[in-house]
């Protein structure tokens, strides 16, 4: 029974204090399978570098097998390893999807519909994980692979930033469509690396100046502008609104360090020649960190518009 996952405590208790013992339970939850899917897009992001995406010839399964022993080496590894990962994470949202119908009588009313969404978008992209594989990595289905994978984590960070006790001043007026609008720049300027990073682009165009691949390339390059003019903007923002919750300003310092990472990630990268597979990875990693980081301080400015929720962690 799921009820008996929690402790004799909790369900003992009375009615508002059980609210809050399985909503901040519901929370962590949430939290872990975000790090963890963090954690998955560095593996994919991995996987592709090291050109392991066709390593495992079939899907779901790897040469046939659960556990492809005889043909295991590097390559193998990071795509068996990454398809694993994956199957984790599906599991776990399925496993918070029943908890969050389970204990709905005594956790907000959107959240089991959001658990849903959340389950809906990690199906999509198992989908579109074994459509990688089966049409050869495709670079519009890799790219969308890669969309859906910041939805799903998009939809872990807002339901968990949901959950979370936050102290509404009332005063993030002009942040919240500044943020908003720096992180949509940001999840296309994303789009944008993957269509780089599916198509080889940046090889492509390093190795034959003047090809049709520069252009995708150039197109990543130019988008650095809008997405550190929309960082800059956030964190001016997050330090001259007054009265701002701290937390929104630590997020916002947070942004601007991620952005600052991410700029000499990439252009080392470029001087490299993408020669240092680590270099490639963190700078997919970090921009991911990076549009988390804004979506966070989209969401906390929208919920500093309304009065504070009385929920204590």
């Amino acid at each position: 029974m799921a009820e008996s996952i929690l402790p004799n405590a909790i369900r003992s208790q009375s009615q508002p204090h059980a609210f809050v013992q399985v909503q901040v339970w519901i929370r962590r939850l949430v939290w872990k399978i975000a790090i963890a899917t963090v954690l998955l897009m560095a593996v994919g992001s991995a996987t592709r570098v090291m050109n392991a995406g066709l390593a495992c010839p079939d899907w779901p399964l790897c040469y046939g097998q659960w556990i492809p022993s005889q043909q295991m080496n590097l390559q193998v590894f990071l795509e068996w390893f990454h398809r694993l990962d994956a199957a984790l994470i599906g599991f776990s949202t399925l496993i918070l999807v029943g908890l969050s119908w389970w204990f709905r009588r005594v956790l907000p009313s959107w959240l089991p519909w959001a658990t849903l969404g959340s389950l809906a978008l990690i199906l999509v992209q198992g989908l579109l994980g074994g459509l990688t594989v089966i049409e050869l990595l495709r670079f519009d289905i890799v790219t969308a692979h890669l969309g859906t994978a910041m939805a799903f984590l998009g939809s872990l960070v807002i339901i968990g930033l949901c959950l979370m006790p936050y102290q509404s001043n009332q005063t993030a007026g002009k942040l919240r469509p500044v943020a908003l609008a720096s992180t949509t720049i940001i999840y296309l300027q994303c789009l944008m690396g993957g269509l780089v990073g599916s198509q080889w682009a940046a090889h492509q165009c390093l190795a034959i100046a003047g090809t049709q691949f520069c252009q995708v390339l150039h197109s990543h390059l130019l988008g650095v502008l809008p997405t550190a003019l929309g960082v800059a903007m956030t964190y001016w923002c997050t330090r001259r609104t007054p009265a701002l919750n701290p937390f929104l300003r630590q997020l916002g310092n947070g942004a601007l360090a991620l952005l600052g990472g991410q700029i000499l990630l990439g252009v080392a990268t470029l001087k490299l020649h993408l020669q240092i597979e680590p270099l490639t990875v963190a700078h997919h990693t970090v921009g991911i960190c990076l549009w988390a980081t804004l979506l966070a301080i989209a969401v906390l400015a929208v919920r500093d518009h309304r009065p504070t929720t009385p929920i204590t962690a």
